[in-house]
């Protein structure tokens, strides 16, 4: 980011602090600031200024802890082998991208358990938060019939932790750095502080997560309570508030609730004054979630971010057990030094872009015709959770020869998993991904690439029952991939 001034502008004013004693007399640096500096200039010497690390500490073994506890949750639950190794046939977001063969995958589940417990521990940090990523990220490209909007989360999460240097403190990385200096010696670890950017965009990040979320449920189904009654009834045998929950108006009041919350989580969590009651309203709000839906370590995930805003330095106040005999940062180091937004240029530029394409992205469903929750053009990536019900009466795969006009039935049990036969048939983009392999098996068996088209009968939060897709479209040759719409007759 670079900024031209003339030289009439560059009038500046020096600011020199010192403090005498009867023994020794100190002088911080002296500080040049301009005296109008532009807008942007005074943004970037923002975010390059250096804060506490502890809080961004805090959250890094928190992350790391909830990824490790997710991969037991798919061990003690079997989804290991479920989700990636039963399967023939994988919806796969990158066709390249496959499931290790034979026992890999719980090799893998197994290297992702270890490298989370270093990245909570903070040690090989670099090397092991890059490689979380990256793990993390190959299990979430495997199949879109396990999308969920946490896991997704945690990729981008994992990927801007590796970028950040959040084992400054509270690691063991630090620990050994600060061991291995000689006795009396000046270490030359870095000091507990990081640039505020690395925070910044970590809370950008859940601020969009909140914001778009809530965006999301201005809709009709959603204004006028649903599907969330339909999902509350189902909670109507609970005890002492089942009654309360199976009624309308408990779905329509916990709707605009939710609405509320969202559009306004991210705004609360970032002013200091309001951020407590912003901090009890998520920890209400997601734990709420947690207890009435199943979303995994989603509620826990966004539980656990509440630790990156607030002053950077509340971990030192709160758990100072934590932090004993670590080298707290002093005021100076809270100060950028003038060439710091320089340094910072590179950074800069690519959190913005970044943060600029996480706003554009959960927009893209309006350049697709027809209702998204319908079509699910641009459903995903774009923070749409617990939007639509789905209902699926009937679901029939059919395979015409060309040359003989022979159309027959296709067992699709016999090709999927019953939890993949259960996403595809509400999500045309997966019928079509799935048309496309039963042509190219049965050309490579026949010679000939056979017209495989779908009739679905479906309909979204209660509404009636229509085709989800045309009956007569031969889906095998419609466009696959993430760019891929196909629209209802």
């Amino acid at each position: 980011m670079t900024t031209t001034m003339t030289t009439a502008d560059r009038s500046t004013s020096t600011f020199t602090a010192s403090t005498s004693t009867s023994t020794s007399t100190s002088t911080t640096p002296t500080i040049t600031t301009t005296t109008r500096s532009p807008l942007a200039r005074r943004w970037a010497a923002y975010l390059s200024a250096e804060v506490d690390a502890a809080s961004l500490a805090v959250f890094r073994a928190g992350y790391g802890a909830l990824i490790a506890w997710e991969v037991v949750r798919y061990a003690l639950h079997d989804r290991i082998y479920r989700y990636y190794i039963e399967p023939g046939f994988f919806f796969s977001f990158v066709p390249f991208v496959r499931p290790w063969g034979g026992t890999g995958m719980y090799w893998h589940f197994g290297a992702l358990f270890v490298l989370a417990l270093l990245c909570a521990v903070g040690l090989f940090y670099r090397v092991s938060a890059a490689l979380l990523c990256a793990a993390l990220t190959y299990v979430f490209l495997l199949d879109k019939a396990q999308y969920l909007n946490h896991l997704y989360l945690l990729c981008l999460l994992g990927l801007l932790l590796a970028a950040a240097p959040a084992h400054r403190a509270l690691s063991l990385d630090r620990l050994r750095a600060r061991r291995a200096s000689p006795a009396g010696a000046a270490r030359d670890t870095p000091a507990e502080t990081v640039p505020r950017f690395y925070l910044f965009a970590l809370k950008a990040q859940i601020a969009i997560v909140y914001f778009y979320g809530g965006v999301a449920k201005l809709n009709g189904d959603w204004l006028r309570g649903q599907p969330l009654t339909t999902w509350l009834a189902a909670h109507g045998d609970a005890p002492l508030v089942g009654p309360l929950l199976a009624s309308q108006a408990a779905g329509l009041a916990l709707s605009y609730a939710g609405l509320f919350i969202d559009l306004s989580m991210g705004f609360l969590l970032f002013s200091r004054r309001t951020f407590p009651f912003g901090a009890a309203l998520a920890v209400a709000f997601n734990l709420s979630n947690a207890l009435l839906f199943k979303i995994g370590i989603f509620p826990y995930a966004m539980i656990a971010s509440l630790a990156l805003f607030g002053d950077p330095s509340w971990p030192r106040r709160r758990l100072p057990f934590l932090f004993k005999g670590a080298d707290a940062p002093g005021d100076a180091a809270r100060a950028p030094s003038p060439a710091a937004p320089r340094r910072s240029a590179l950074p800069l530029a690519l959190l913005h872009g970044y943060l600029l394409f996480h706003l554009v992205v959960p927009l893209r469903h309006w350049v697709y015709p027809g209702d998204v929750a319908w079509n699910e053009a641009g459903h995903r990536f774009s923070w749409r959770m617990k939007l639509r019900d789905k209902n699926v009466s009937e679901l029939g795969i059919h395979v015409l020869d060309p040359r003989t006009g022979v159309r027959e039935p296709l067992d699709v049990e016999a090709w999927l998993t019953d939890r993949q036969l259960g996403e595809m048939s509400a999500r045309p983009d997966m019928l079509v991904d799935f048309a496309h392999h039963v042509a190219d098996r049965l050309q490579k068996d026949s010679g000939v690439r056979p017209i495989v088209t779908a009739k679905v009968i479906a309909s979204l939060n209660g509404g009636p029952l229509r085709d989800l897709v045309d009956p007569t479209l031969d889906l095998a040759s419609q466009p696959s991939g993430l760019l891929a719409v196909v629209q209802p007759p």
